[in-house]
């Protein structure tokens, strides 16, 4: 994880325990339910950059990820695992482990989810940091639409939003094009820090897996000098997933 002023000092792993608790109870609790229905993805893939919310964060990122989600009392809840390896300028090699839940509720103007991040990166800051972020999202004339809001936990960063826009194009029965566009907002500057642009063509070559290349591309909208944006360049990257359902 990134904040947009400086890194911090003095790891410690007392929220990062706490975090786990959270969704072994959370997990435990849908598990308990017999008629609950338990959908779960595995992914692995390969980027040239590891970019996160329009900052480059390192180079050569190989990534691995577990998702879990299932339905209770018409509520749905999900978390998983995410864990990526990459490298930085002087080609030392640094890795981060993001634990993450949410539970989310289906309304008529909206599906509404409240959830946690927990992120442990050696590079960026060296203590434990968490947030909670609040989303909205649904579909407007065929475009799938979100806004979410992050807010901090534990840690010391700047409260951030970002806006969501995607449609997807069936080409066949097996591939599929995504396209996407995100803009992100810093509140405590007031000022917009990012738009990011991405498009993925995903290949279901089975019923269960899919292999998908993609590419992006990321434009920092702020010069502010009190937030990292300011020595940001703009990025292109490239890369592929390959996921698995079960």
């Amino acid at each position: 994880m990134l904040k947009a002023t400086e890194t911090n000092n003095n790891k410690t792993m007392q929220n990062y325990y706490k975090t786990i608790g959270a969704l072994v109870v959370a997990s435990a609790f849908a598990a308990g339910n017999a008629s609950a229905e338990v959908e779960s993805d595995l992914h692995v893939g390969f980027s040239n950059a590891y970019m996160f919310r329009g900052v480059k964060i390192g180079t050569d990122l190989v990534e691995a990820g577990l998702n879990v989600a299932t339905e209770y009392n018409g509520l749905g809840i999900s978390g998983g695992l995410w864990h990526g390896t990459f490298k930085d300028n002087n080609n030392e090699s640094f890795t981060e482990l993001d634990i993450y839940g949410a539970i989310s509720k289906e309304f008529s103007f909206a599906t509404l989810a409240v959830g946690v991040i927990h992120y442990d990166n050696e590079r960026n800051f060296d203590v434990d940091y968490s947030e909670i972020y609040l989303s909205a999202s649904r579909q407007f004339y065929g475009l799938d639409a979100s806004l979410t809001i992050f807010g901090e936990i534990e840690g010391d960063t700047e409260t951030y939003s970002e806006a969501k826009v995607g449609k997807s194009f069936e080409l066949s029965p097996c591939l599929t094009l995504n396209t996407g566009a995100t803009l992100g907002y810093l509140w405590e500057v007031r000022e917009f820090s990012h738009l990011g642009f991405k498009a993925s063509l995903d290949y279901a070559y089975s019923e269960t897996a899919t292999v998908s290349p993609f590419v992006s591309y990321d434009l920092p909208l702020t010069g502010n000098n009190d937030t990292v944006y300011d020595e940001t360049d703009n990025e292109f990257n490239a890369g592929v997933m390959l996921s698995v359902s079960f």
